[in-house]
């Protein structure tokens, strides 16, 4: 498990460094070649936060005596990934010395103060659409978490029908032992039943037979 922590980890630094130079790049890029690199971070920081949602999964199955330092490395790189995006923000609404030059040019002492006013709406800009991609990705996260509650639920539905079929054909076998159980207990019942005849008849025999030879004998010498 601590294996596959480590390669997230190697992943994160081969493309966390890859990023800083990038963004380091940006604000010197003229207009095209800025926005090509910017959509190229872009996905690349997409990339670092799939490492990280995968390196948080890792940790989650670590034994827990041993969680906590991969925690400690996991926050550390959350931190990483923050200042990144904040580099980031900050270099797409720099500007390079060749457009601010430009602008001062066209526009002299007013100038200044459009750039001002134009990289605050740029950044208000950018938090917008920060807040929506961060609100996007809570939606998905929440609807991924819907979905695997709904597979457990049903997981769990379906443990409990196949439990309740299993409980049902106990309560089948437990019935037909219990009528087999009956049929036992009639007919040893009416075994006993016989026996006790039989034994009755048999004393009734015995009675008979001795009341004979006591007769049998009275008469035999009352002849003599």
């Amino acid at each position: 498990m601590s294996s596959d922590f480590e390669t997230y980890e190697q992943d994160f630094g081969t493309l966390t460094a890859e990023i800083t130079n990038k963004i380091g790049r940006i604000p010197k890029l003229a207009a095209e070649e800025k926005t090509q690199l910017v959509l190229n971070v872009d996905k690349q920081l997409e990339e670092v936060r799939e490492l990280l949602e995968q390196m948080d999964l890792e940790v989650r199955e670590i034994p827990i005596q041993s969680r906590g330092m991969f925690n400690s490395r996991l926050k550390s790189y959350k931190q990483e990934m923050e200042k990144l995006e904040k580099d980031f923000k900050r270099s797409r609404i720099a500007y390079s010395d060749e457009v601010r030059n430009e602008l001062l040019r066209e526009d002299g002492g007013s100038s200044e103060t459009q750039l001002i006013k134009l990289r605050e709406e740029r950044a208000h800009l950018l938090d917008n659409t920060e807040s929506l991609e961060r609100s996007s990705r809570r939606l998905d996260a929440g609807y991924q978490i819907a979905v695997e509650t709904e597979q457990i639920g049903q997981e769990i539905l379906t443990n409990l029908a196949t439990d309740r079929e299993k409980i049902q054909r106990s309560r089948d076998r437990l019935r037909e032992t219990d009528a087999n159980l009956g049929k036992s207990s009639r007919i040893l019942t009416g075994m006993l039943r016989r026996i006790i005849q039989n034994r009755i008849l048999v004393f009734i025999l015995g009675a008979i037979i001795l009341l004979t030879i006591v007769l049998a004998l009275y008469f035999n010498l009352r002849g003599h």
